[in-house]
């Protein structure tokens, strides 16, 4: 059965789908970014809302920067922007389901910049909402300031009036919505990166004043920017996932999401022009999310880069195979205890202990096949988030550093592109060829490799005791592999 509205009502009774009329919805909120993640969180918790038969005019358009984006389109217009959900995990009790909450798809590169513009510069849109990945908010990592120097940037001041970065986009939006007097937006990062909503507020602004001063003024003074801790891990879509659907379910979807059934949102409240009661389908509000995104970004994150680049060069391929070899488990477990929580405040609502053993049953999970590939990717925009900052806090306290050591050891280790087995991987990195320069020669590799600031910060660098613990953690891989470095590192 294709996907599609006129279908709905045929498909197995098994299958949820839109207690809601989908002529009925109006659209309040614009998103940037659409893939997997935003479809298995922000949209699943807007359609959830509406499926209690609230908040049908916070309908979502998506919007689409990169010429990419035009696959993801195409898919969910062929089927009226309905798409499956389906979660995936070891128990039986999961839920294969329909959304409708997203209802259109805008792209720069097909409609053009004015429609995108005019669209995000409509009144009925209150929100716009952001997964641009870690490496989108044009952060230069080693001075924290906002790079106009990138080509999308210096084609938007060139051309301020027809954008095709976000920062373009927004500004040109908020630019037309100040001069028409239709009143500011609420911009809403749902990105993994601390202080998120802070980064998209700082980007926002730099890029204003690089074009008007006064708008920069408007937007300062108007626009709010909430922080975000966000959390469900979403695998990419393959073939497979595609196949099992039509087999198990009968229902044919292009590009159905698949993810595991943990989902977690706290957000602080901080909406200029309204927002859906996303708290009455279980998003947690806050003043300061900042104790929940430490523990997300440096528990969740920092362990997943942690297991990933030695699971990779040990020949693992998925996230669950990694956790089934006790090793792994055993280092994951003494990282997250002896180098993470003790840098932790404390978070309201949350056992740190009970957390931990979720992230360790949620990494073993063998049916949501979580790609290795996937958490690998992008190191060089994760390390300076999700690593560097428990590192610098080892240094500082003078504590063992072997274990974060590790972390960056198997990172230069797989750079390489070769695991134990001789088999060749590519990496998957926008800087990819650059960090692979880093680490093609022994001589010198880590002082070339950490003394990247806009990777590594500039305290890490300047430790000594730091070096010493990634040259040696780096021999011991290379000489006794990861199987025998994390033996060693565990008796020790």
């Amino acid at each position: 059965m294709k996907l599609k509205r006129q279908n709905l009502p045929q498909l197995p009774a098994s299958i949820v789908r839109p207690s809601y009329d989908l002529q009925s919805v109006r659209t309040g909120i614009a998103h940037i970014g659409v893939g997997g993640f935003h479809r298995a969180h922000e949209a699943a918790y807007t359609d959830a809302l509406m499926n209690t038969g609230e908040g049908l005019d916070w309908g979502i358009c998506g919007i689409g920067t990169r010429a990419g984006e035009i696959t993801m389109r195409n898919a969910l217009a062929s089927q009226d922007y309905l798409y499956t959900l389906v979660e995936l995990d070891d128990r039986p009790d999961t839920e294969v389901r329909v959304m409708g909450s997203i209802r259109d798809m805008l792209l720069v590169t097909e409609d053009g910049s004015e429609a995108v513009v005019t669209r995000l510069a409509d009144p009925a849109i209150r929100i716009v909402s952001l997964t641009i990945t870690e490496g989108g908010y044009c952060m230069d990592d080693s001075t924290g300031q906002f790079n106009a120097a990138l080509p999308q940037i210096q084609h938007d001041l060139a051309h301020p009036r027809a954008p095709i970065s976000v920062f373009g986009l927004l500004c040109a939006a908020l630019a037309k919505r100040r001069s028409e007097g239709s009143g500011p937006f609420t911009v809403m990062s749902c990105d993994n990166l601390p202080h998120n909503g802070d980064v998209t507020r700082k980007a926002t602004l730099a890029f204003a004043n690089l074009i008007d001063a006064e708008l920069a003024g408007w937007i300062e003074g108007n626009v709010s920017f909430p922080n975000a801790m966000v959390d469900r891990i979403t695998p990419m879509t393959s073939v497979a996932h595609r196949k099992d659907l039509r087999q198990q379910h009968g229902v044919d979807d292009a590009w159905p999401v698949v993810c595991e059934p943990f989902v977690q949102w706290v957000l602080e409240d901080k909406f200029v022009a309204g927002r859906p009661a996303w708290e009455k389908v279980g998003v947690q509000f806050t003043d300061d999310v900042t104790p929940y995104e430490e523990m997300k970004i440096k528990l969740l994150n920092g362990s997943h880069l942690a297991l990933t680049y030695l699971g990779f060069l040990r020949g693992y391929r998925f996230v669950h195979e990694t956790m089934a070899d006790p090793l792994f488990v055993e280092y994951i477990r003494r990282y997250m205890d002896d180098d993470v929580t003790p840098q932790l405040a404390p978070v309201p609502g949350i056992d740190l202990t009970e957390y931990k053993q979720t992230l360790i049953e949620r990494f073993s999970n063998c049916a949501i096949a979580d790609q290795l590939e996937r958490v690998c990717s992008d190191g060089s925009s994760k390390f300076p988030k999700f690593t560097v900052p428990t590192i610098n806090r080892l240094i500082a306290d003078g504590a063992e550093l072997d274990r974060a050591a590790l972390v960056v050891a198997a990172w230069a280790m797989y750079l390489r592109g070769v695991d134990e087995n001789g088999d060749r991987y590519r990496i998957p990195d926008p800087r990819a060829e650059f960090c692979q320069a880093l680490v093609e020669e022994d001589e010198g590799l880590a002082e070339r490799l950490l003394g990247r600031e806009e990777i590594f910060g500039a305290q890490i660098p300047r430790s000594m005791a730091f070096r010493d613990a990634f040259e040696r953690n780096l021999l011991r891989l290379r000489t006794l592999g990861v199987s025998g470095t994390l033996d060693l590192l565990l008796t020790r």
